[in-house]
C-alpha cells in the first residue's frame, strides 16, 4: 500500500482554507499512485481552537467542512482529525476524533482516549475520552488508528504514567498490523530527538509499522514543527517530513509478513536544537502576524542583541519590505550604537526611521518634578524613558496598521528587567521564551549564514543605557550563572535547596527567586509569545498574582 502523509499548517477556525489544503494534499496524492492519505490532529478546525470549541455554530462548521470533504474527495482514502459530538447524556459533549473516509462513506472513526490536561493542554475542559480502542481492515492492513496522545504513555519509555491505559499496547494486542497517529505535537527545544526516539521504540517493540501524523505552523504562543515520519516494523525510519514547513512524504509499505522493505520519502530537516528554534521563531513570527490579519512589523532597535535578533527573524519570516526599525535615542546613547543600528538596518535592508526621545523626556520630567519630593533620579527616570519608547511604537503601529514586536528576552522576563507599558508594548513577544545566552546562541547562527549582525553587538556588554554607563550586569549575575538558575527553577521546578544543591550561592539563589515571583503581574499583562522551551511564560505556566507562598531558602 502506496500511503501519503499530508503536513500542512491549517489556520484556526478558517474552514474553507482548511478544507482547501486538504483536498489540494489529496488530490496530489492520488496522483502520485497513493491509496491512502494521513492528516494530523483537528486538522478540520485547526489545532488549538480552545474555547471556540464552546460555540455550537463552530462546531456544526466544522461538520459541515467534513461532510463536504467526504463528499467531494474520490479515488483515495483519508485519515483526518475532526470534533465529533458526544451524543450521550454523560460526559463532556465534544470527542477529538480520527475519521477515516473513502468516496462519500465513513469507514472508520475512532475518540482520542488519552486527554492532555497538562502545561499549554486543558483538552479536558472541551472532550470525553474514547472508550474503545478498535483496528479496522483497510488495503490489507489492519489499522489502529490514535491521536496524538495515544501514544506517549510507554510504560518503558515513561517511569510515571500519566494513564491508566495504553491504547498503543491495546492496538497492538487487538492483533493491528499498522499503527496511525494523528497528531498536533508541539515543539520544544530537545523535544524532537525524543519524540523520534519514542515512536521508533513502540514501532520496534510491537514489531508494527508506525506513521506519525504531525501538524506544522504556529498558533497564537505555540508552535508546531511537524518532522511527520514513518517507521517500520523494525524501527527504522522509512519516511519523514520537513521541520518547520509544509510537506508531502510517501511511503511504500510491503505486505504483512512480506520479506520487502518499506521505502519512502525522507526530506532534512534541522540539524541541531539552535537550528530547530530558529526556525521556529521564523515560521512562530510568520503565522503569527500573518494569521492576525497584519502584513507588516514595527521593531523598536536599541544597538543591543535582542533588538539586532529580533529583526533578523522579523525579515527572514516576512520579508524585508514588511520591517520597520524604530531607533529612539536619548543623551545616553552610545555613538557606537547609532553606527551598529544603522548598519544592522543596511545588512537586513529594511527601512530604518530614527526619533530621538530626550525632549519628550525632559518635557515629562518638567510637568512631573513638582510631584515629587524628591528631585534625586532613579528608577522612575529609568521606566520614563521606556514608556515614552513604548508609546511611539504603539503611535506608529496606530497611524501605519503595523504590528509592533516586542523584544525582550526570558531572562529579563523572569526577573522582571523590563518595564510594563514601555518595552514590553506590542502585539507579540518573538524571544519571550529565549534565554539571554541562547539569544547570543542564535545570533551566532544568524550570522554563520550571512553577517548581519553587527559583530560589536555581539561583543558588548549589554545594556539598557537608561542611565550613565550602565550594564546589565550592574544589577544581575552574570548571564552565563542566570540562565541556568533560572531554568531549574522555572523549567525543573526544582526549590531552593536543589538549587544550591547544584552549586548555585544560596543569597543569589533567594533573590533570584524573590524577583521571578515578585514579577508575575508583569508577564501577565506582557504580548503572547512564542514558546520554545519546556516551559514558557504564558498559557502553559499559571500562578496566581495574589498569593503568600514563598519558598524556603
Amino acid at each position: 500500500m502506496k500511503i501519503a502523509i499530508a503536513q500542512i499548517n491549517p489556520i484556526v477556525g478558517d474552514f474553507k482554507n482548511n478544507a482547501r489544503k486538504i483536498t489540494e494534499h489529496a488530490d496530489r496524492a492520488k496522483a502520485l499512485g497513493c491509496g491512502l492519505i494521513v492528516f494530523s490532529e483537528l486538522v478540520i478546525s485547526g489545532y488549538p481552537p480552545r474555547d471556540l470549541l464552546e460555540k455550537e455554530d463552530f462546531i456544526t462548521a466544522n461538520r459541515t467542512c467534513l461532510e463536504q470533504l467526504t463528499a467531494s474527495i474520490t479515488g483515495i482514502g483519508v485519515i483526518c482529525g475532526v470534533v465529533e459530538k458526544n451524543t450521550s447524556d454523560q460526559g463532556n459533549s465534544l470527542y477529538n476524533s480520527a475519521i477515516l473516509f473513502e468516496d462519500g462513506k465513513t469507514l472508520h472513526r475512532i475518540h482520542k482516549r488519552l486527554l492532555p490536561n497538562y502545561d499549554i493542554f486543558d483538552e479536558r475542559r472541551y472532550f470525553e475520552p474514547g472508550a474503545h480502542c478498535t483496528v479496522y481492515p483497510y488495503g490489507g492492513r489492519r489499522i489502529g488508528l490514535t491521536v496524538c496522545e495515544d501514544l506517549w504513555n510507554d510504560k518503558d519509555i515513561f517511569k510515571r504514567r500519566m494513564y491508566a491505559l495504553d491504547p498503543a499496547a491495546l492496538m497492538a494486542q487487538e492483533g493491528a498490523d499498522l499503527i496511525i497517529n494523528i497528531s498536533a505535537s508541539p515543539f520544544h527545544a530537545g523535544k524532537q530527538a525524543f519524540r523520534s526516539r519514542m515512536i521508533q521504540s513502540i514501532a520496534a517493540k510491537y514489531r508494527i509499522p508506525l506513521i506519525f501524523a504531525n501538524q506544522v505552523g504556529g498558533n497564537d504562543s505555540i508552535l508546531f514543527d511537524g518532522l511527520s515520519a514513518a517507521y517500520d516494523q523494525t524501527g527504522k525510519l522509512v519516511a519523514r517530513a520537513r521541520d518547520f514547513e509544509e510537506d508531502l512524504v510517501m511511503l511504500n509499505l510491503s505486505d504483512p509478513g512480506a520479506l520487502q522493505p518499506a521505502t519512502g520519502d525522507i526530506h532534512p530537516v534541522s540539524g541541531s536544537d539552535a537550528e530547530a528554534t530558529l526556525k521556529a521563531l521564523i515560521m512562530g513570527t510568520r503565522d503569527y502576524v500573518r494569521k492576525c490579519g497584519f502584513s507588516q512589523v514595527i521593531i523598536g532597535v536599541s544597538g543591543g542583541i535582542d533588538s539586532a535578533l529580533t529583526a533578523c527573524i522579523a525579515a527572514k519570516a516576512l520579508g524585508n519590505e514588511n520591517v520597520m526599525a524604530v531607533f529612539m535615542p536619548s543623551r545616553y546613547t552610545s555613538a557606537e550604537n547609532h553606527e551598529d543600528t544603522k548598519r544592522l538596518a543596511e545588512n537586513l535592508g529594511v527601512a530604518l526611521s530614527v526619533i530621538p526621545i530626550d525632549g519628550m523626556f525632559q518635557a515629562f520630567l518638567k510637568h512631573l518634578m513638582p510631584s515629587f519630593k524628591e528631585n534625586e533620579p532613579g528608577i522612575m527616570e529609568q521606566n520614563l524613558q521606556a514608556r515614552i519608547r513604548g508609546t511611539i511604537l504603539m503611535a506608529l503601529s496606530n497611524r501605519l496598521g503595523s504590528l509592533v514586536l516586542s523584544t525582550g528576552n526570558k531572562s529579563e522576563l523572569a526577573v522582571g528587567y523590563c518595564t510594563l507599558y514601555g518595552d514590553m508594548n506590542g502585539g507579540l513577544a518573538v524571544i519571550s521564551d529565549v534565554p539571554k545566552t541562547a539569544v547570543y546562541e542564535l545570533s551566532r547562527l544568524v550570522n554563520a549564514e550571512k553577517a548581519t549582525i553587527p559583530q560589536r553587538v555581539i561583543d558588548k556588554a549589554p545594556s539598557a543605557e537608561l542611565k550613565p554607563d550602565q550594564t546589565d550586569q550592574d544589577d544581575l549575575p552574570p548571564y552565563e550563572t542566570l540562565d541556568p538558575l533560572l531554568k531549574g527553577y522555572i523549567e525543573e521546578f526544582k526549590g531552593p535547596e536543589e538549587l544550591v544543591a547544584m552549586g548555585f550561592d544560596r543569597a543569589l539563589v533567594a533573590d533570584v527567586i524573590a524577583r521571578v515571583d515578585r514579577n508575575e503581574y508583569k508577564r501577565h499583562q506582557a504580548a503572547p509569545g512564542l514558546k520554545v522551551t519546556s516551559k514558557a511564560f504564558g498559557y502553559g505556566r499559571r500562578y496566581p498574582l495574589a498569593q503568600r507562598y514563598k519558598p524556603d531558602s
